[in-house]
């Protein structure tokens, strides 16, 4: 039986990716493990590896080719024995681009009979539901609403035993609110917009697939999370002097210590003294976790990404140093995996190299909390004597999502994260 080969979804949040390069032509013998094309997602290139043996016989997407939808097919696998004259489907496919692309890590290959796709509703509240196409096929036959059947497959993929298993009429989807038809009505199309500055000089900048994806967490996020703001100002005078100090005597090792280091090991201890607050929102429950996994932002070409440093308060300030500058380079250059930019509990977002006093961060849904981090800047402040003197503060603030958080829970959290900062010795307990 001819296996069809899909374009896989690589992260949860990928719809499509570009198919950059083929590694095989037709004819060719693969098995599994074999490297087979690099696919472009929004966040890197990646290597697509073989999981089944057989023949290439038809490669149905041309390298080069933008824009091609998760779990469409891309070429067909011939099993020993069978004939190369299996006819599939040429299907519809975007302009191919040139590339020059690196690659890495690893992507999945998925095996499935052929079937038309199935238009279903999995979204609601403009949140994207992942699911296989069979699923999505049974979902519509059982009138059941996919924003309410929970994933057993990878990412929280939606499978076929996951629709099966769900109460019949769960659900059929919720109509629009009226304020949710005023926005959908009210908003305004590209060609609404490029109408009003027709007559201004301007250059049309296409948007990529980062920013696409950027562009629809950030609405989700703003969207479906209910923000609210903690606000400090840390003394950071101990922390520069130790800081300085520490790099002082680590320099022959070639250890050089930023202060976001000490803010992701600050971060990563107070989250294991406040437990509650190191939780993830799953839409119908909590996530506690035990880990402290910090991520950290990390600005690069077209975008924003965030690397995750799992285990951080067990990791010394030298190895979260060190893995930090791997992450970013590595992100910089679009060589992470997905599992190296995905879940995290708690993230950072530090504008002060920028010169950046404060500001409030969006919080990366399913995290419950996002650490804005403005400048240090010297400033007059009263002492605890009462007399007037001149410290040097950084401004902080926490965003909390109020369904995993509530106030006094985020309070607390921010003031230990402000004593581990200001007591930078207990950072190396």
């Amino acid at each position: 039986m001819p296996i069809e080969i899909l374009m896989p979804a690589l992260s949860p949040t990928m719809e499509e990716g570009n198919l950059a390069k083929w590694l095989v032509k037709v004819g060719d013998s693969v098995v599994s493990g074999d490297l087979i094309a690099e696919i472009e997602t929004d966040k890197a290139t990646m290597e697509f590896e073989a999981v089944d043996e057989g023949i290439i016989s038809k490669i149905l997407v041309p390298e080069g080719t933008e824009n091609v939808k998760v779990n469409s097919p891309i070429a067909v696998l011939l099993e020993d024995g069978e004939e190369m004259s299996a006819s599939f489907g040429l299907p519809e496919t975007a302009t191919p681009k040139s590339q020059n692309n690196t690659s890495s890590n690893i992507a999945l290959v998925v095996k499935k009979p052929v079937s038309k796709p199935v238009t279903a509703s999995p979204v609601a509240l403009g949140v994207r539901v992942f699911a296989s196409p069979l699923a999505r096929r049974i979902a519509a036959e059982k009138d059941l609403d996919l924003s309410q059947v929970s994933g057993s497959g990878p990412y929280g993929r939606i499978v076929k035993a996951d629709v099966m298993a769900a109460k019949h009429g769960a659900l059929s989807a919720p109509s629009a609110s009226g304020s949710q038809r005023t926005t959908a009505l009210t908003a305004m199309t590209s060609d609404a917009v490029i109408k009003l500055y027709q007559d201004r000089e301007m250059v049309e900048v296409p948007l990529d697939g980062m920013r696409k994806t950027i562009a629809a967490r950030l609405t989700e996020a703003k969207q479906t999370i209910p923000h609210f703001y903690l606000r400090r100002d840390i003394d950071i005078d101990a922390l520069m002097a130790f800081r300085a100090q520490a790099n002082t005597q680590l320099e022959v090792r070639g250890i050089k210590f930023s202060i976001n280091d000490f803010i992701i090991k600050a971060c990563a201890i107070a989250l294991q003294s406040i437990p509650m607050a190191n939780s993830v929102w799953a839409g119908d429950r909590l996530l506690q976790l035990s880990a402290s996994d910090i991520a950290v932002a990390v600005a690069i070409d077209g975008g924003l990404i965030t690397p995750v440093l799992k285990d951080a308060e067990q990791k010394s300030l030298s190895a979260i140093s060190t893995e930090m500058k791997d992450l970013a380079d590595r992100a910089r250059c679009k060589k992470l995996a997905p599992n190296e930019y995905q879940g995290g509990s708690f993230s950072i977002s530090n504008l002060g190299m920028f010169g950046i006093d404060n500001f409030d961060a969006v919080i990366n849904p399913p995290q419950s909390a996002i650490l804005a981090v403005g400048a240090g800047k010297k400033r007059p402040v009263v002492g605890l004597d009462g007399d007037l003197t001149v410290a040097t503060t950084m401004s902080v603030t926490l965003s909390v999502d109020h369904r995993a958080v509530d106030g006094a829970l985020g309070a607390q959290l921010l003031d230990a994260i402000v004593k581990n900062l200001e007591n930078p010795i207990s950072l190396l307990v």
